[in-house]
């Protein structure tokens, strides 16, 4: 079963930054989840959600703002630039492209350094969009992509066909043992999240379940 740090490692670090990747890589994760979006100047940056709320309360739109304007409110804020320079080649990176993101920022970046420093093996691209993975995966199709469904197991199932891509990851409440083994046997690799039980996710793995994304990777056996 793959250990995969989630939004960096959220438990032990603020997530989404380069500090919370850099926590998850410290603890032998076999792969570093992060979410990525597009600012008005078209920087790929790493935020969960579509705006930043700063200390005063202000709220500012990512698609309404720069990056430079973004990170004077928040200044551990990431672009996915740094995270390409400065991560070591070793790590596989699992990108969850959020809903209604312009993909092309992505893309044109990803094929950059593709072609200079990075391998294809080291990405996963994700999105719970079926329309993002779509585009990502046309432009991209030597890049591996994972479907996020949060609660589906039929859906997850044809989006996965419609991808030709063997990876799904479910919202572990709707998980149980009876269900992985399913998922396990149709040949899909079924990973859960937000998944922080050891106990809860080595019984799974004994199920089948082969991947759980995790807030706190120190919970987790290092490889």
């Amino acid at each position: 079963m793959k250990i995969i740090g989630h939004r960096g490692a959220r438990g032990l670090a603020p997530e989404n930054t380069l500090a919370g990747i850099q926590k998850a890589l410290e603890h032998g994760v076999d792969a570093v989840e992060f979410d990525l979006r597009v600012t008005k100047d078209r920087v790929v940056i790493l935020l969960h959600n579509s705006s930043i709320t700063d200390a005063s309360g202000q709220k500012l739109r990512v698609v309404e703002h720069t990056y430079k304007a973004l990170l004077a409110h928040k200044p551990d804020l990431a672009s996915f630039e740094e995270v390409l320079t400065h991560t070591p080649r070793s790590a596989q990176l699992l990108l969850e492209v959020k809903r209604r993101v312009d993909t092309e920022p992505i893309i044109k970046l990803l094929e950059a350094h593709l072609n200079t420093d990075w391998s294809e093996d080291n990405f996963i691209l994700g999105s719970k969009s079926q329309k993002t993975l779509l585009e990502l995966h046309r432009a991209l199709p030597a890049l591996r992509t994972l479907v996020i469904e949060p609660w589906s197991g039929l859906r997850a199932n044809w989006r996965a066909r419609r991808l030709g891509t063997n990876l799904v990851a479910m919202n572990k409440l709707w998980l149980w043992r009876g269900f992985i083994t399913a998922v396990a046997n149709s040949h899909l690799q079924l990973y859960a999240y937000t998944l922080n039980d050891p106990k809860k996710a080595n019984k799974w793995a004994r199920a089948g379940l082969a991947g759980a994304i995790t807030d706190y990777p120190d919970r987790f056996k290092a490889k």
